[in-house]
């Protein structure tokens, strides 16, 4: 009964969906005010229903009902409660599912929270955004139905993939989701400005938080999908350049570039085509992402699914909404005109060069994860573009981006002088070239990652300190008005920084880590960067819902024992996969990372070893990436701009329409 009813909510949302993509917008059009407000009831219901529907399937996974065909695919009765939970969003539909909540989710609080908004564009916008719920409720209902029910239901299911049973995992998928489908308000924006014909500072400031708050979601979901890729893995990477990771990459890229855009839009009322270029470009490799991962063009150890019709479904959304979207720009692009005029040298130019950076890189991930594609289809042959093709392409625009970012920081707007701009930036450039310099001085044999990466680091950390403390004026008492800054100059400090340490950790991580492979024989030691490890033995242990063949590994310096290690080869008998699970010794500096591989004929047992120089650095620089963000998106001035705005609305004379 919940099952059926999951699925009523579902056609229901459908239905809502239908009304609220058309009503608003012939009301909006005609000013008609009771068509328009239609939109806030229409986007909480269709949140609402939906909601509903995704509770009835959690429902159905939890109980494990396998009577639903879902559940027996991606489920089984002796998984423990956390993964029942995750096998909802753990395969195609039910990860399409909660695609569409969140999406709905957006665009309810976009109702709730948007009484600051023109009736006009409000209207605008959630029409807009339904209809994209729209085009993914044809999808789930037509291609993807979640409820779709077993003819003869058996006594237990098939369960879950083992490498998605994993606490890290749980939670990347929604985290990701809320980055990939945030970045839809920022479009639906985009187009409501303009069907609507104007973009102005007021737009630029109401488009920012909801660029922001997806950002700083893909932010954590990309920090948290590398982790889980680093420890469960057990390859002993962070980053393999793997098509579903630069799907989630690419729109990271693009939402960048546009939260820093919208900034220019907000103070100078420029850029304002390029903004709304973003906003459409952002979503619009979101979507790309989802055809990938779900069409099966292109593998991937990360696909949800392997089916040509529904590819193609995504694909026609793809063009629709986004070839409907540079339509309308193409044609509406007089309405754009940029008011404010800048210099060369001001932080207009500073932001254009970081938005062209972004840009391009995103591009450049985008051309080497679709060229095998091309490749087949127009030149019939078979390649793959791995790691090489992306550092070497990738990585110069993110070293130029590391450069001018604490410049373009501290320059004034509209015009600048250099000379003036870079002097408070003199310590600190002369204590990230001396600090690269006994890099270099120090290791021997080595590339100069190492060396640049700490250069990277220092002048972003040190430089965003600067910019927070000119902030605080000339006189006395910087102290106390360092305190009261602003939440966003903050926050765009703090992740400014956790860009640099990002970069230092992943150039130390890749110049400075080691590796060693070889067979062990119980009792036998061997060293790795100054670390004695010691193969103790190797047991045979029962698990929850797995059969693990567990190594014992001593780990001592200098004579010193450390701690011990115990890496397992899993084996789960439900879905007949082995995993492979990595220990690890973190530490702020380095990890210590042991894999265990196959038993040898003569006893002895095959293992990997690494050691890795600041791992831990590219997580925590993520962390204060998305704290930076958080912090920007706490500043009262938002509100008090929505405060404002809502009490001139209340003194506008009667007749006036409030836009």
């Amino acid at each position: 009964m919940i099952t059926e009813l999951g699925h009523f909510a579902l056609i229901l949302a459908f239905l809502v969906a239908a009304v609220q993509t058309v009503v608003p917008l012939i009301g909006a059009h005609k000013r008609w005010p009771g068509w328009m407000a239609v939109a806030e009831p229409a986007a909480t219901a269709q949140f609402l229903l939906t909601a509903l529907s995704f509770g009835a399937l959690t429902w159905a996974f939890v109980t494990s009902d396998f009577s639903l065909r879902l559940v027996v695919l991606n489920s089984h009765s002796a998984k423990p409660m956390l993964y029942k939970i995750t096998g909802v969003w753990g395969n195609h539909e039910g990860s399409m599912l909660l695609w569409v909540l969140i999406l709905t989710l957006f665009g309810a609080m976009a109702a709730w929270f948007g009484g600051n908004l023109p009736p006009t564009l409000r209207a605008r916008v959630l029409s807009v955004q339904s209809a994209i719920s729209l085009a993914f409720f044809a999808f789930i209902l037509f291609t993807s139905n979640p409820f779709t029910r077993m003819g003869l239901p058996p006594f237990d299911g098939q369960g879950l993939n083992p490498m998605l049973q994993d606490a890290g995992l749980a939670f990347h998928p929604p985290f990701l989701y809320l980055g990939y489908v945030g970045l839809s308000m920022s479009f639906s924006f985009a187009v409501a400005a303009l069907i609507e014909g104007r973009v102005d500072a007021a737009w630029g400031r109401w488009v920012r938080p909801w660029t922001l708050a997806a950002w700083i979601f893909l932010t954590i979901g990309i920090g948290m999908g590398s982790w889980w890729a680093y420890y469960e893995l057990g390859w002993g990477g962070f980053w393999f350049w793997d098509p579903v990771e630069n799907a989630s990459f690419m729109p990271w890229l693009f939402a960048v570039a546009l939260v820093h855009s919208s900034i220019v839009v907000e103070k100078r009322e420029s850029l304002k085509s390029w903004t709304i270029l973003l906003a459409i470009l952002a979503f619009g490799f979101s979507l790309i992402g989802t055809f990938i991962v779900r069409s099966g063009v292109i593998t991937s150890v990360h696909a949800f699914a392997n089916d040509p019709e529904r590819g193609l479904f995504i694909l026609v959304i793809l063009a629709v909404f986004m070839g409907g979207a540079l339509v309308l720009f193409a044609a509406r692009a007089g309405v754009l005109e940029a008011k404010g005029v800048f210099s060369i040298v001001s932080r207009e130019s500073a932001l254009v060069l970081n938005n062209i950076l972004l840009a391009v890189a995103s591009l450049v991930v985008f051309t080497g994860t679709i060229w095998p594609l091309i490749a087949e289809i127009f030149f019939d042959r078979k390649l793959s573009v791995g790691a090489p093709f992306f550092n070497m392409a990738f990585t110069p625009f993110m070293v130029l981006l590391g450069v001018i970012l604490p410049i373009g920081a501290i320059l004034p707007w509209k015009r600048a002088k250099l000379s003036k701009a870079l002097k408070p930036l003199t310590g600190v450039f002369i204590l990230a070239i001396a600090l690269a310099a006994l890099a270099f001085s120090v290791q021997s044999g080595r590339s100069a990652l190492g060396p640049v990466g700490l250069f990277l680091g220092t002048w972003l950390v040190f430089g965003a300190g600067v910019d927070l403390w000119l902030r605080t004026g000339r006189k006395g008492g910087r102290l106390g008005r360092l305190k009261r800054l602003p939440r966003a100059d903050w926050g765009k400090a703090v992740a400014h920084a956790g860009l640099g340490v990002v970069m230092f950790g992943i150039a130390g991580l890749m110049a400075w880590e080691a590796e060693d492979i070889r067979v062990v024989a119980i009792g036998d030691s061997f060293e790795i960067s100054g670390y004695t490890l010691t193969l103790d033995k190797v047991s045979r242990e029962q698990g929850p819902n797995y059969i693990a063949t567990r190594g014992v590994v001593r780990v001592a310096k200098d004579g010193e024992a450390l701690t011990t290690l115990y890496p397992e080869k899993r084996i789960y008998p439900v879905e007949g996969q082995p995993t492979t699970e990595a220990a690890i010794d973190s530490g702020f500096l380095r990890d210590i990372y042991v894999v265990l591989g196959d038993r040898q004929d003569d006893g002895s047992w095959a293992m990997r070893t690494y050691f890795k120089p600041l791992a831990n650095w590219i997580w925590g620089g993520s962390i204060l990436m998305a704290l930076g963000g958080f912090l920007s998106l706490s500043d009262r001035r938002y509100r008090v701009a929505a405060g404002a705005r809502k009490t001139a609305r209340k003194l506008e004379p009667k007749g006036v329409p409030a836009e």
